[in-house]
């Protein structure tokens, strides 16, 4: 087993119930091309599943304790943001690298992270690579997305030290979402530098989805409304400078022709339900550009386009009522 003085770095690795991809992310990190008594791996598992203790468990006896590896089942606060902070304050080294149980870390990621991170840094984000079909389904195109955000904990290396000032991540974030934004804005508001780091790379490959998965997604928008209420200026900046404005109008008209109808202002509800249709068709039609026409698609397209906005809005009241009077 490493000595504990002797470990740099902790790859943090959140999970929950999927083994497959875990096992896959960890061969990537058992093989890295970086001193293997210089790091550790934390699994921190969201599920605290004994089938997950059990598959970390063999793969430490065949690692041989070098890199160490970790089981921690999380307690407390479940989701991402609860399991990120159980493993790093578990974690012996100095630097704590972040990846997702999806992702596969390229052999040189530790150590492309590690040499970026240089002493004026508190934390450096590296290259999230999202390889898609030709063409791809919208919702392909718009998850890819991910791999040209500014901070992102499936790759990113952050100092202990800048942890600790900062309290780690917000765990009233409970799904995948703006939980790493919210972290870099915590590190950019205490006046730490964060940078890029090109050459630390992980693949991100897409996942199969079930039908219609756009509409469920849209829950995941009330964190925005908690990252904008805690950092409304970097949220402005770096995230949304305006309201949705098209959802907005969308979702007026939907519910302007429900009430105008209920109220027996036929002709009304009538136009204000043509408006919500037109816009409705448009929201598709530019959806539509570029993407895959198989009929699983276009029918995925269709449904998801009239539901989106509505759902949308509705989700970021949510947030607004849930996180208003919730402490910055």
């Amino acid at each position: 087993m490493s000595d504990d003085a002797s470990i740099l770095v902790s790859v943090v690795v959140p999970t929950y119930r999927r083994p497959d991809l875990l096992a896959r992310c960890l061969e990537a990190l058992g093989t890295q091309r970086f001193p293997r008594d210089q790091y550790e791996v934390l699994v921190c598992d969201d599920a605290a599943l004994a089938s997950t203790r059990r598959q970390v468990e063999a793969l430490q006896a065949a690692w041989g304790g070098r890199p160490a590896l970790r089981y921690l089942p999380v307690v407390g606060t479940r989701g991402p943001a609860g399991a990120r902070n159980q493993g790093w304050q578990s974690a012996r080294g100095e630097i704590i690298a972040f990846t997702d149980d999806d992702t596969i870390p390229q052999p040189d990621w530790l150590g492309h992270g590690v040499l970026a991170l240089r002493p004026n840094l508190a934390a450096v984000t590296g290259v999230t690579e999202m390889p898609l079909p030709d063409p791809p389904s919208d919702y392909e195109r718009d998850a890819a997305g991910l791999t040209r955000s500014e901070f992102i904990t499936a790759n990113c290396f952050v100092r202990r030290t800048a942890l600790q000032v900062v309290g780690g991540f917000d765990t009233r974030y409970t799904m995948a979402w703006r939980e790493d934004s919210d972290l870099h804005f915590a590190l950019l508001d205490h006046g730490f530098s964060v940078q890029r780091a090109p050459l630390a790379r992980v693949l991100h490959p897409m996942r199969p989805v079930r039908f219609a998965a756009g509409l469920g997604m849209q829950k995941k928008v009330m964190f925005d409304m908690l990252l904008r209420k805690k950092y409304p200026l970097l949220y402005r900046s770096r995230i949304r400078s305006r309201p949705p404005r098209f959802y907005l109008g969308v979702t007026a008209a939907a519910v302007g022709a429900v009430a105008l109808a209920a109220l027996g202002y036929f002709t009304a509800a009538v136009a204000a339900a043509g408006a919500w249709l037109a816009l409705s068709v448009h929201f598709f039609m530019r959806r539509l550009r570029g993407t895959r026409r198989s009929l699983r698609n276009v029918v995925d397209l269709a449904i998801t386009s009239a539901c989106i906005p509505l759902l949308s809005i509705w989700w970021r009241l949510v947030g607004l009522l849930r996180f208003a009077r919730s402490e910055s």
